[in-house]
Order: structure tokens, then C-alpha cells, then sequence
């Protein structure tokens, strides 16, 4: 059987991977070709992303996949949303990109929110309204007069700048420009207002592009340094999030269906026609941002897997050994259930930490709690948490559009934790579909797909997910006792 190979690049926030695709007309297999990790950069006071490494990886996987698998149809690129950097007039990079977890960031939000209220950017853009936003780096910027800034002749998202070193070409994608609370969803444009207000030019923006589009041939100089032949660079829902909703093997089209994407970060939301843009649904903290093919994602941030990473870490350099993901599964089922809980989104869980369980325990401290003490009782607390935060958003959910939820899709590396998964169905009291673990890959994939004539739209996509993919389905249990614990969660929160 004849195979077309496609090549994935999905650089996380604490990590990336080179994936190929063999692709036979019906279903795909996915292999990792190439690892690395994305290790920030904290320097005079400021923490940056190491694109330049990244840029090397990015080559190195490139080369390492064209020699295993020969002939490769076409490459995409998805990343993380917000974060951004320019090129001058020569081509040039400007200046390492900012990480979205620098406290300057934060801090220009409060500044910028005294003359553009939080509401009132969100009326304009749709977008999700967060601290970590670009529109709040590109205040500090002009305030700041920084020079990358000044001499900037076209701004591009992180994906954008790995497409532009590789083609020499210069775009924005769609979905990640949503990201950037600068891109008005409704009129689908760059906010004419916010411009204005922060000073800045539209020429510096470039023309933006719909996923599944072609942006253009690897160059020839990277070419002859790889010793390998042209691929086409295509762009996918080049936001993480896009890719991971586009990917998603959808079980029951007619359902009211919503998603979370289990990753460092957690989205969660549900499929529009249209973006949503009301009072309610910025008073529960939620935004939109595009999709594929016109769909929009009415989705929230919540501060996921960031925490218990955060933990381990701290576990590992305490014992002085690489304690495994597996251990901690063992561990928090054993200890007491419902005995203390979190609010995973509140501010003190976002930064980076040296000691997040002691974190965690100043919270339960402060809330009149129990303390949680040890490996597996700090994950419980935490795990619980996180599952009556999706609830809570859920509830949200169902108020702002007036749809009950009947199916529940988790997809992402968190499915990998059957428990969690099953606990999800058990709160929310709905047939819970995990899977596949590679869901942006999986989005990126079919963006290429498209892009190559292989498929025809989204739908046709899915179906060949399904095909592809290893399923899991949890229906709940103990429903009255969840309920019960959520009630105290909710006196907690």
C-alpha cells in the first residue's frame, strides 16, 4: 500500500517534536522522528524564548525525518499562541521574542486597563482577555521605546517566524493572530481602534492567511546546508489550540459536544458559528478565537498541567532523581479524596515557582483547609481541582449559550491519565470520549492534508481520525458523591 509521509512540527511551551505522518487515502500513523526541549531564557530581568535554538531544532528535525522517510509531501508548523517577534527592513530578526509569562507583561495589563477597560478590548476583538496577551507586550514596547520595536518592519506570530526563516516569506495566520487581542473577530481585520490607541501602523502587519494555505518552498540556502530536497511549507491552524479542536475525532456531530485540551495550559469551550461577544460571556472569562473553515472557538484558559509540572519538578531536585509521571498515578489515588481544594486559576499558580506544593499549601491555609502533605495527597488536591474547574466552566458554558452539554471530548497528553479522565465523567455527570493523545498533530495533519488536495474540508478530516486513532470511552459514576464535594469546592472558590 502506497503511503504520502507529512511532517508535523508542534513546538509546546516545555517542549517540542518533529512527528511524520504516513498517510494511506484512509488513515494515518503517527511516529516521532525528533525531541527537544523549549527551555526559556531568563536574563537582565527578563525571560525570553531561545528561538534561535528552537530555529535549529526545527532544521534538525527536518533532516532527520527527510532521511528516514525520503520523500516528504509537505511540513506545517504549530505553536503556542500570544508571543511574537519582528524582522527589519533587511530581513533581519529583532530581538529574542518575550516569554508570555514575563512579569512586565502582567504589569502592562494593569497600565493599559486604566484607558482601555478589560471589556471594552474584548467588545472589539472577541478575544480572550488575559494578561499574557500580545496586546499588553506591545504596550510595554511602545512605552519603552524599545528598539526592536522601532526598527520593526513586519510583525510575526512565533509560527510565522519559523515559516519566514524557512521560505522567506512573510504571512500571519489566522488563527494565531486571534490570539493576540489586537485582531478584531467579527470584522475579521486588525482593530482599526486598538491600533490607534497604541500608536502603532498597520503596514507593519502582513497579509494574513487561512489554514490549509501553501506559504511557500523551504529556501534553497537551507536546502544545500541540509543536504535535502524541497518540501512545501503549509500552514495549519498554526495556534496549538486550533490544531488540537481541528483534530478532534468528533463521536456524535448532532450532540451538544465541547472539548478540553489537556496540556500545560487547559482549553476548554465548544464549537461556534460565530464568535460570541456579550457581557456574560466576558463576566465568566471567556473568549473566542478562529478556527478552521469559519468555525470559531468559544473557549476559556484554564491553568492546567503548568501545576503539578511546577511540583514535580520540585519532588525531583528534593529526592535527587527523575521520578516518573507513572509514580505520581500510583500514588494520588491512594490518598484521602475531597480533602482539600484549589483554585487552579487563581494568580498565585501562574508564575513560575520554586516550591509550587508549598505554593499550594499557603492557599489551603489561607481557605481555613487542610493542609496537603506529601506527593500523592499534593497531586490529589490538585487533580480534583482542576476536574470541578472544567465543571464550573461547563455550567458557564451552558448559561452563555443555552446548550446543555451531552458529550464531553478530552484530548491532548492529559488523557493519558485514565483516572482524570474518568473522574471529568464523573463530575460533570456526561459520557466522557478521550483521545487521541496527539490531537494537535493530529490538526496539523489535516490542515496538510487540504492544503495538498487529500481531503476536502474538516469533516472529511474527522472521519479519518476516527479511523486512525485509539478511542476511549468513560461513562460516570458516583455522581451524588461528586456532587456533594463540588458544592464545597464551589464555597471554596
Amino acid at each position: 500500500m502506497a503511503f504520502k509521509n507529512y511532517l508535523i512540527f508542534d513546538f509546546g511551551a516545555s517542549n517540542g517534536r518533529a512527528i511524520v505522518a504516513k498517510f494511506d487515502g484512509n488513515k494515518f500513523n503517527l511516529e516521532v522522528t525528533h525531541r527537544f526541549d523549549n527551555i526559556p531564557v531568563y536574563i537582565t530581568s527578563t525571560w525570553y524564548w531561545d528561538i534561535l535554538r528552537l530555529f535549529s531544532e526545527l532544521k534538525t528535525g527536518i533532516m532527520v525525518s527527510q532521511k528516514a522517510y525520503k520523500e516528504i509531501k509537505s511540513l506545517g508548523i504549530d505553536t503556542w499562541g500570544v508571543d511574537f517577534g519582528f524582522i527589519d527592513k533587511n530581513g533581519h530578526l529583532l530581538s529574542n521574542p518575550h516569554h508570555y509569562r514575563d512579569d512586565a507583561r502582567a504589569k502592562a495589563a494593569d497600565v493599559v486597563h486604566r484607558d482601555f477597560p478589560p471589556e471594552k478590548i474584548f467588545e472589539l476583538t472577541g478575544g480572550l482577555v488575559m494578561s499574557i496577551m500580545s496586546i499588553y507586550h506591545f504596550y510595554n514596547l511602545k512605552t519603552n521605546d524599545a528598539t526592536e520595536l522601532s526598527n520593526a518592519y513586519k510583525f510575526l506570530m512565533m509560527p510565522d517566524l519559523f515559516n519566514y526563516f524557512l521560505t522567506g516569506n512573510c504571512f500571519n495566520e489566522f488563527t494565531d493572530a486571534t490570539t493576540t487581542l489586537i485582531y478584531d473577530q467579527k470584522n475579521k481585520k486588525w482593530s482599526d481602534t486598538i491600533l490607534n490607541k497604541l500608536g502603532i501602523s498597520k503596514d507593519l502587519f502582513p497579509e494574513i492567511i487561512q489554514p490549509g494555505s501553501k506559504v511557500g518552498n523551504i529556501q534553497k540556502s537551507i536546502l544545500d546546508e541540509l543536504g535535502i530536497s524541497n518540501i512545501d511549507v503549509i500552514a495549519p491552524a498554526s495556534h496549538d489550540s486550533a490544531s488540537a479542536e481541528t483534530g478532534i475525532p468528533v463521536a456524535d456531530s448532532k450532540a451538544n459536544w465541547a472539548f478540553v485540551s489537556m496540556g500545560t495550559w487547559l482549553v476548554q469551550g465548544m464549537e461556534t458559528q460565530e464568535p460570541v461577544i456579550n457581557h456574560e460571556a466576558f463576566k465568566s472569562g471567556y473568549g473566542n478565537e478562529g478556527g478552521c473553515e469559519g468555525r470559531n472557538l468559544f473557549a476559556k484558559n484554564i491553568n492546567g498541567l503548568w501545576i503539578i509540572q511546577q511540583c514535580m519538578e520540585k519532588w525531583r531536585k528534593d529526592k535527587g532523581e527523575n521520578i516518573l509521571w507513572s509514580k505520581i498515578d500510583e500514588l494520588y489515588p491512594l490518598s484521602k479524596p475531597f480533602d482539600s481544594f484549589i483554585n487552579v486559576d487563581d494568580p498565585v499558580f501562574l508564575p513560575p515557582s520554586a516550591d509550587m506544593p508549598k505554593v499550594i499549601a499557603k492557599y489551603c491555609v489561607d481557605k481555613k483547609q487542610n493542609i496537603p502533605e506529601g506527593i500523592g495527597s499534593v497531586s490529589r488536591c490538585f487533580y480534583e481541582s482542576l476536574v470541578f474547574k472544567v465543571r464550573y466552566n461547563i455550567e458557564q458554558t451552558e448559561k452563555i449559550t443555552g446548550k446543555k452539554i451531552e458529550l464531553m471530548h478530552l484530548v491532548g497528553g492529559g488523557t493519558n491519565n485514565k483516572l482524570l479522565c474518568q473522574w471529568v465523567s464523573n463530575a460533570l455527570g456526561v459520557t466522557v470520549v478521550a483521545g487521541p493523545t496527539e490531537t494537535t498533530a493530529v490538526g496539523n495533519l489535516l490542515m496538510q492534508l487540504k492544503g495538498t488536495g487529500e481531503i476536502k474540508d474538516v469533516n472529511e478530516g474527522r472521519m479519518v481520525c476516527r479511523n486512525s486513532s485509539s478511542i476511549f470511552v468513560y461513562e460516570p459514576k458516583e455522581k451524588m458523591t461528586w456532587d456533594a464535594a463540588y458544592e464545597r469546592y464551589l464555597k471554596i472558590l
